[in-house]
């Protein structure tokens, strides 16, 4: 049976405000509770390790779940150095420094940038578990993103996971547990993060970035508690200019020729975005590849291996699907944008008392709720929804942005 455990649910004793935020646990912003579960299982790790092998006293495999921008990624990272320090997590320590920034030679950190975690990889990972440490502590896996799993990874991860090795701790990440397959989140102890509240994402923007109190809770706002989309926003124009234009697509929609135009250029802004980002690192991919087989600096003159010509296939392909991704991943972005935009719709038809994700488009809104009905602000959010998942399902994203236009244009009732 899956342990799951709520951040909060098992630690109402220590109020989140009793929580120490130091060491490690410093830049979980906004997760309080998580600590209150992780810091104790820090604690009872190290009582196994000193000879208290009772069944409670340690999880052997974990699956942090939470919405994007919650911080699992950095929670297990987190977990991993209070597993390996001698002081549960003093974030001073080499074990603490080594171990969040990936370098410590018993925490294996893994994260994919293409659509899925192959068999192959896991099946390396697998073999490393079985292996005993470096150090007197423990093997440390940790996977950021165990939804992108294929079946055969899966599968070749169960044994691990049923039966580790004594000293080997998994560390899984996902965004929620239904990404995960029954037969691993079953084997798992179940931590769920929860977002971070507003105030706390615009408080670290205040103190980490300098950003003016009024863009902090802007920023806190328009991301909904995703904190690396709230720093992006805060601290770059052109991300602030990317959002006003995709808030604008509701207004834009008055017939079928401009819902096909909205829909291109949500697909092409999220491409263009796609291309920045992997512009820079696609060239010095292929520069170290051609470095690696001794043909750098060529200039493109003289005798290439055959060995070569096939890997540098092989990074094209890998490059395209990280490129399709990293798409994906921006579309989708843009896509929560406009949800939250309709969410703000929706709230204020139906009068409820909650903060708006767009507050400085509250005029713009209330409007809007005043000449729209509830169910059809409902339909509007489910053709969002739907535009997400044939996307998640490798439907043509232009083909599934245009139907979601449409829908939006054209709403039932």
């Amino acid at each position: 049976m899956t342990q799951v455990q709520h951040a909060g649910s098992d630690a109402e004793e220590l109020a989140p405000a009793d929580v120490p935020m130091t060491g490690v646990w410093a830049d979980l912003v906004g997760q309080e509770p998580t600590v209150a579960v992780l810091r104790p299982a820090a604690t009872a790790a190290a009582a196994w390790l000193a000879g208290d092998r009772s069944p409670s006293a340690m999880t052997h495999a974990w699956l942090l779940t939470g919405p994007p921008g919650s911080g699992r990624s950095n929670a297990a990272r987190a977990f991993a150095a209070a597993l390996q320090c001698e002081r549960g997590g003093c974030g001073e320590c080499s074990a603490c420094r080594t171990a969040l920034t990936g370098s410590h030679p018993d925490v294996t950190l893994v994260r994919t940038e293409q659509l899925s975690l192959k068999v192959e990889e896991i099946r390396e990972l697998v073999r490393k578990s079985a292996m005993s440490p470096v150090g007197r502590r423990w093997q440390i896996l940790v996977v950021e993103d165990a939804d992108r799993l294929t079946e055969q990874a899966a599968d070749a991860l169960l044994k691990s996971l049923e039966e580790p090795a004594e000293r080997t701790v998994w560390l899984l990440c996902a965004p929620t547990v239904e990404d995960v397959v029954p037969t691993i989140r079953s084997r798992c102890r179940l931590l769920v993060l929860r977002t971070p509240p507003t105030s706390a994402v615009a408080e670290v923007l205040q103190r980490r970035y300098d950003v003016e109190p009024a863009v902090a809770m802007f920023a806190a706002r328009a991301s909904q508690g995703h904190i690396g989309r709230a720093r992006a926003l805060a601290t770059q124009e052109e991300v602030r200019v990317r959002r006003q234009q995709v808030l604008a697509v509701p207004n834009s929609l008055r017939d079928l020729a401009s819902c096909l135009t909205a829909a291109a250029q949500l697909v092409e802004t999220a491409s263009r975005e796609a291309k920045e980002a992997t512009a820079d690192l696609d060239g010095a991919e292929k520069l170290e590849l051609e470095r690696a087989y001794g043909v750098s600096g060529s200039g493109g003159r003289g005798p290439r291996p055959r060995q070569l010509q096939t890997a540098q296939k092989d990074l094209e392909e890998q490059q395209k699907v990280r490129a399709k991704r990293l798409q994906r991943d921006a579309l989708d972005r843009a896509l929560l944008d406009l949800m939250a935009y309709y969410r703000d719709v929706l709230a204020v038809a139906l009068g409820a008392r909650t903060e708006l994700v767009n507050e400085e488009l509250r005029d713009e809104i209330e409007r809007r709720a005043a000449e729209t009905r509830p169910e059809q602000v409902i339909h509007q959010i489910d053709a969002i929804l739907a535009c997400r998942e044939a996307i998640t399902a490798n439907v043509a994203p232009l083909l599934a942005a245009e139907a979601m236009t449409i829908a939006l244009w054209n709403t039932p009732g």
